[in-house]
């Protein structure tokens, strides 16, 4: 027989009564685990993790363009000694640009080959940036750090102390600062298009020294002990690539003072830095020459305050015995003598292995790099009166920063280049012949001054000089970017190794308080928008060194810091920095600017000559790792106006096929370096070197000078290009001698 079939379907009671069962059942289960579920939610103090935000790509933009200013009788900025002018170029500088935006917001990362970003500076490029788009790029946006390289041009600041030791203002040492940066913000700007970011970190060490470990040392033990090193040899890369994982640009961040070229050069520089920052341009560029190129590469300063690249040490010039331990003096010659080098042979050789240490770093940690940053941007920015700022120290008590003053051991300068007066490092007392010179001349310091900064016995009581204008900034800018879980605290000034330290956990401590931040990076970067010396730790500051001579808003200048770079952060995770005062902003002199920079004379040639001839001709042959000399009858550089995207030099190599000259080398190159030379009767002349290296292939080569004149033509100075070329001369494999 057969079976019985239900009505619905064609099956069978039993089937359909299965089916049935199997349906409640089901949502018996599904019922229960959600009772499970609704349960656990409100028995379970942790809730699951959720899962990352999704974020569109990043807009990327990177730009890089020529800062270089004209390379004569400017003196150069970071040693302070007069001496010390512009008369040639060993290496040209360079602005470096990063832009980058969320579709919400946008923030803006520029390193300079300077020595550091001052206030005039950062006006000037603001108002050129506000005059350019609006409100898009801003104070609060815009980071403007220098690589703090000791050989680029002086001149571009309003206040007394730093115009005295410059010349003044130099608007044609200014200008090319301001246009090169804004250029490379505008190349930035319109290179922008989606792109990813990696970050990676690593240690480099036989590249830095602690130069005042004394000072170091006074630290708290248990602080001391959490370290490895009393400097920091961290590393920070943050990887630019395209959507395709091509890469378009990289910002490393080291701390190392820029000062392997030392106080004797006399050419512009952007020392080790750059170096490192033209050696990886020219990895990611191949085929272009220095300064081209789209991938751009920036090395910038970190918390270097008390750090310096000449790792051989302190020794006596005269004796080679080491220095004195806390005063870094020597028993003849005094702070003069005790000079830091190494670990070169000299400053070219110094400035080559310790960039080349830098660069070899930052590219393995490019390479490397694959944990990306996702997440929102975010800019923090105040103003704030540094003169006047109470900090909490506990629930009893507080204090408060100082009216600016440098200390007697600011005059003694330091291992890198010490002072030429009787000063020495680590004093704690007053010199009366000095302290009495200072009263008669300046003015004696208030005793509130004097009890705020003790036990700093002051040189220059600089916040109560304001003749013509103030001698020292008492608005300075606090700055905070974030970009997803990179931070990059803009430091005004040089911090000293524990400084910044304590900085970076402080930031780290209050974005990750919200919730909002994890796994946090958090870069200091040195020198930032406007310059106000050192920043040591309390403990550091009591020693006095030249650190803490220079700390010029008193012992607590690291506490007020402290406080204002906490309260960005804060704001910043609490997503409320629109609530944040904007304080009050910096002055904009426009009048009793100094200046005695005079305008360079009329040029003059030897007799029987013109300009651009060769007073001292190359050889027939060379072979790699020789030197080329060839001197030119030359004008003053200054006559050649903005010289930027432009050249002194070329070195040429004649392609056969083709029978045209290729430049291979121009003044930008490491392997060439132009030094000008101002003789008697207004004649000057220029000498180019070209250190030849081991990958130049054979050939023939020539040299080639640019350069302007000036002269009269009747009532009228006139200005005038000129060119001129050495003899053809040969590279070759072998050997041949002179």
């Amino acid at each position: 027989m057969a079976k019985r079939k239900s009505a619905c379907c064609g099956l069978s009671a039993l089937e359909a009564a299965l089916i049935v069962l199997f349906i409640l059942m089901t949502a018996v289960c599904v019922t229960l685990i959600t009772l499970i579920v609704i349960w656990k939610t409100h028995t379970d103090p942790t809730p699951p993790p959720s899962p990352e935000p999704q974020h569109d790509p990043y807009l990327i933009g990177v730009g890089r363009a020529d800062c270089t200013g004209p390379p004569a009788e400017i003196p150069l900025m970071g040693y302070a000694n007069p001496q010390q002018t512009a008369a040639g170029i060993h290496t040209r500088l360079y602005s470096r640009a990063f832009i980058v935006d969320d579709g919400r917001r946008r923030v803006v990362f520029v390193t300079v080959d300077i020595g550091m970003v001052s206030q005039r500076l950062r006006l000037e490029v603001l108002q050129a940036l506000q005059m350019k788009y609006g409100d898009l790029y801003r104070q609060d946006n815009v980071v403007l750090s220098g690589t703090h390289t000791h050989c680029g041009l002086g001149g571009y600041f309003q206040y007394t102390l730093f115009m005295m030791t410059s010349k003044g203002y130099i608007k044609e040492s200014t200008q090319p600062l301001v246009n090169g940066i804004v250029k490379s913000i505008d190349i930035a700007h319109r290179n922008m298009k989606p792109g990813r970011i990696f970050r990676n970190r690593g240690d480099l060490d036989d590249s830095s020294l602690n130069r005042s470990p004394h000072s170091y040392l006074n630290n708290p033990e248990d602080e001391r002990h959490r370290y490895k090193w009393n400097t920091d040899k961290q590393v920070v890369v943050l990887k630019f690539t395209d959507l395709d994982g091509d890469g378009i640009g990289m910002i490393s961040w080291f701390a190392v003072h820029a000062v392997s070229m030392n106080y004797t050069n006399r050419m512009v520089s952007s020392d080790n830095m750059g170096y490192a920052s033209c050696l990886l341009e020219q990895d990611k560029n191949p085929g272009e020459l220095p300064g081209q190129g789209g991938f751009v590469a920036g090395f910038s300063s970190s918390n270097l305050g008390d750090v310096t690249p000449n790792t051989k040490g302190p020794h006596c010039a005269n004796t080679g015995l080491p220095c004195d331990y806390l005063n870094s003096s020597c028993p003849v010659g005094g702070t003069r003598m005790c000079q830091a080098y190494g670990p070169g042979d000299d400053m070219f050789d110094s400035t080559r292995i310790i960039g080349h240490k830098i660069y070899s770093k930052a590219k393995e940690l490019y390479a490397n790099a694959v944990e990306e940053v996702t997440g929102f941007l975010h800019s923090a920015h105040q103003w704030v009166n540094m003169t006047d700022v109470t900090v909490q120290i506990n629930a009893t008590h507080t204090v408060s920063t100082c009216k600016p003053a440098l200390g007697h051991s600011f005059a003694a300068g330091t291992i890198d280049g010490g002072g030429d007066l009787n000063f020495t490092q680590g004093a704690v007392e007053g010199d009366p012949f000095w302290d009495g010179i200072r009263d008669l001349v300046l003015g004696k310091p208030s005793n509130q001054t004097q009890e705020c900064h003790h036990p700093k016995p002051i040189l220059l009581s600089t916040g109560e000089m304001n003749w013509p204008l103030p001698w020292h900034p008492q608005i300075v800018d606090v700055q905070i970017i974030t970009i997803g879980s990179v931070a990059v605290v803009a430091v005004p000034g040089e911090m000293t190794t524990m400084s910044g330290r304590r900085l970076r956990e402080a930031v780290q401590q209050e974005l990750e308080s919200e919730g909002t931040f994890r796994d946090t990076e958090v870069v200091i970067a040195g020198l930032s928008n406007v310059y106000t010396h050192y920043i040591t730790t309390y403990e550091e500051y009591q020693v006095q060194r030249y650190e803490g001579a220079s700390t010029i808003y008193g012992p607590h200048t690291l506490s007020a810091y402290l406080q204002k770079f906490r309260g960005l952060a804060k704001a910043i995770a609490q997503d409320r920095v629109s609530e944040l005062p904007l304080g009050p902003q910096p002055p904009f002199f426009k009048e009793h600017l100094l200046s005695w920079m005079l305008p360079a004379p009329v040029d003059k040639t030897p007799q029987n000559t013109s300009f651009g001839d060769v007073l001292e001709q190359v050889y027939p042959v060379y072979r790699q790792g020789d030197v080329v000399s060839v001197t030119f009858v030359a004008g003053n550089p200054r006559h050649s106006g903005d010289i930027r995207d432009k050249t002194f030099v070329t070195v040429e190599i004649y392609d056969n096929r083709t029978e045209t000259w290729e430049i291979v080398h121009t003044d930008a190159s490491w392997e060439t370096r132009f030094h000008w030379l101002k003789g008697s009767n207004q004649q000057s002349n220029a000498t180019i070197e070209w250190h030849i290296p081991s990958s130049a292939p054979s050939g023939s080569y020539r040299i080639r000078h640019f350069g302007h004149y000036k002269q009269w033509k009747g009532l009228q100075q006139v200005i005038t290009a000129y060119e001129g070329a050495s003899e053809v001369f040969r590279v070759a494999s072998s050997f041949y001698s002179h």
